[in-house]
């Protein structure tokens, strides 16, 4: 796990040490060990080291054998020593045992096919020089980072986009569209930034750089295939078999591993699973205010799978205090308040280990989420003309708010197209009215959500609604929220998170499980339920999702309150914001009137954010935890294969 940096010249000139130096030292938390820098031509590459694999000889950039193709990589390529077996078969010479190596010498052999060949989690550019051009790629899923951004002289390329602020003449604004959508998904969805000028590189997709322009193309796209010719039967022990063989090739590396533990199916799986192969460290957190914690759940299920366990609790003064600085991590707005305390089990378990396994993606492959039994809810709406739906949508939008079953006939009234935006749906675009302000509601850069989950469902137009829904939280919520945050808050530890369930051979299985065996039993995810039984304790095989529960509706009542009102009247956002409503929500809900809590949060953070990057009224210094001196001096005392 490694921070990378890229940068081409428009203008034919040499790309001068200081710039990429610079680029390269704000993200020293993603790679403490090493760097390395390769300038040649127009174009430079920089390169900040996590050691995971071959930490003596894997120090970046590499190159070929004829030092004519130059690489940086983040990440870890889990199919490696296949591909290089195959490679060194047919003539190549390496020499190191990298992972990243081998997507050199994988490039030279079938150009930028490369990534098509790849299993694994990985953001890349390779230089060749022969063809004067940068090319490069993200991981299918996007469970690494990769962003871009063009000015009048360069291209440059990042795993973090705090590098990409340093690039000379770059003005920080924030890009107004990209600030509706974040009212609406709690996060910025693919390709915007909350930056005007910079975007991500989606997943699946590869770059070019050359000819002074960059260049896009996806080389895999997401695609479900139901089966319903096989049994239930097949596709439990195929779930189990898939996720056994993932939880032994996430294993690959030369330091300490451990893994993440909440509560719930996902992470107690990956707990068992990793068991049967070696002893395991867990770390979890949890919040000191009643029901608002899984320390109790995940102890016990700790002591049952038989993992030396950590635990740790955090209190609202703790939260506030490090939320800034956090916020900086994340290069953008995610109002996620579990992100933070990510941030603090990532913290926890890097005084223990370099590398953890958690549990993300399992409810968008295996179809866990609780509102993906909506549809079969909402089933009686199904037959009925679209005039009549319509009609009674009309009728319950105007009955009274304590009407028992208005929300029901609402939502009923809808297709999933019209009602399901995700996980997260913050602000309706009535209530963004209230919120941002009118002239720039007006404006031309307002845009309809739908704007970004209309090209989505046209794409998953032959599924069934449960299958749509997944394929849209593959494609926004699973990148946007979940591995943004999990890639963050743990890079800022210096930490390697590794997520087993999102791993290309395992969504190929699952994708084959029909609906009616993945919401099944009264209950989601029922075919990962049935194949992880027996890696987990009888009280977990059945339990709701929770993760990392946040008690923000509580401290926003009482510890947050001040704090909260503060950060609204200093932030400068006078011009995107209605302040006025924002505090009366506040007030609101500190009164008990009604729970504003994320839609609050979901501006503070914001704001947060704006001070941070666009004010800069905070100034944080890129910075290495003490504990990543102490976790060297424990690896190096173990023999760990």
């Amino acid at each position: 796990m490694c921070g990378i940096v890229s940068l081409y010249n428009k203008r034919q000139k040499p790309v001068q040490q200081e710039a990429i130096s610079a680029m390269t030292g704000v993200i020293l938390h993603r790679g403490p060990d090493d760097d390395g820098f390769h300038l040649e031509d127009n174009i430079a590459l920089g390169f900040r080291r996590l050691s995971i694999i071959d930490v003596e000889g894997g120090h970046q950039p590499l190159f070929n054998e004829t030092r004519d193709i130059w690489i940086i990589g983040n990440g870890e390529i889990y199919n490696y020593k296949e591909l290089q077996q195959w490679l060194k078969d047919i003539g190549h010479v390496f020499h190191t045992d990298s992972d990243i190596e081998t997507i050199l010498h994988l490039y030279e052999e079938v150009g930028t096919d490369a990534p098509k060949h790849l299993r694994g989690m990985f953001g890349f550019t390779i230089y060749d020089s022969r063809k004067k051009r940068l090319f490069g790629a993200r991981d299918h899923f996007g469970i690494k980072p990769l962003y871009y951004v063009e000015t009048n002289d360069s291209i440059g390329v990042a795993s973090e986009l705090k590098s990409l602020l340093e690039l000379p003449g770059f003005k920080r604004e924030v890009n107004p569209t990209a600030f509706y959508h974040y009212l609406t998904f709690q996060y910025v969805p693919d390709p915007d930034t909350m930056f005007a000028g910079i975007y991500r590189i989606p997943p699946a997709h590869s770059f070019i750089i050359e000819n002074d322009q960059i260049k896009l193309e996806r080389y895999w796209d997401v695609e479900f295939k139901p089966d319903e010719s096989k049994p239930f039967s097949y596709f439990v022990e195929g779930t189990r078999s898939v996720m056994l063989e993932s939880v032994d090739k996430h294993r690959i590396s030369e330091v300490s591993r451990g893994a993440f533990l909440s509560s719930g199916v996902d992470s107690s799986s990956i707990v068992g699973m990793l068991r049967t192969f070696e002893p395991v460290k867990s770390f979890s957190v949890g919040s000191d205010i009643p029901g608002y914690s899984e320390l109790d759940y995940a102890k016990r299920t700790a002591a049952y799978l038989g993992s030396e366990h950590f635990e740790r609790v955090i209190n609202a003064k703790q939260y506030m205090d490090e939320l800034p600085r956090l916020i900086w991590h994340q290069d953008e707005p995610v109002a996620d308040p579990s992100a933070i305390l990510l941030y603090f089990v990532a913290q926890m378990a890097s005084e223990h280990v370099t590398v953890v396994l958690s549990g993300e993606g399992a409810d968008e492959f295996f179809g866990g989420y609780n509102i993906y039994r909506e549809p079969h809810s909402l089933k009686m709406f199904s037959g009925m003309p679209g005039w009549m739906r319509q009609s009674i949508g009309y009728m319950a939008e105007r009955l009274p708010d304590q009407v028992k079953g208005k929300n029901f006939l609402i939502r009923g009234s809808k297709t999933v197209e019209q009602r399901f935006f995700g996980n997260a749906l913050i602000f309706s675009e009535e209530m963004k009215k209230r919120v941002v302000m009118d002239d720039i509601t007006r404006s031309e850069s307002y845009v309809s959500p739908f704007s970004i989950t209309e090209e989505i469902y046209k794409r998953a137009s032959e599924y069934d609604d449960v299958t749509k829904m997944q394929y849209l939280d593959i494609h926004t919520w699973l990148r946007g929220n979940i591995l943004m945050k999990a890639d963050k808050m743990t890079m800022a530890n210096s930490l390697e998170l590794r997520v087993p369930f999102i791993d290309l051979k395992v969504f190929e299985f699952a994708a084959t499980i029909p609906t009616k065996y993945k919401i099944a039993n009264g209950t989601t995810k029922h075919v990962l339920r049935e194949a992880m039984k027996d890696f987990l304790p009888p009280e977990i095989q059945t339990r709701k999702k929770l993760g990392f529960p946040v008690p923000t509706r509580h401290w926003l009542k009482n510890e947050f309150y001040k704090w909260a009102k503060e950060i609204i009247f200093e932030s400068k956002v006078d011009n995107l914001i209605n302040k006025a409503y924002v505090l009366y929500m506040l007030d609101e809900h500190r009164e008990g009137n009604a729970d504003y809590s994320r839609k609050i949060w979901t501006i503070l953070v914001f704001m947060l954010w704006h001070q941070i990057f666009i004010e800069q009224k905070h100034n944080f210094e890129p910075y290495v935890s003490p504990n990543v001196e102490l976790r060297r001096k424990k690896n190096s005392l173990l023999h760990i294969g």
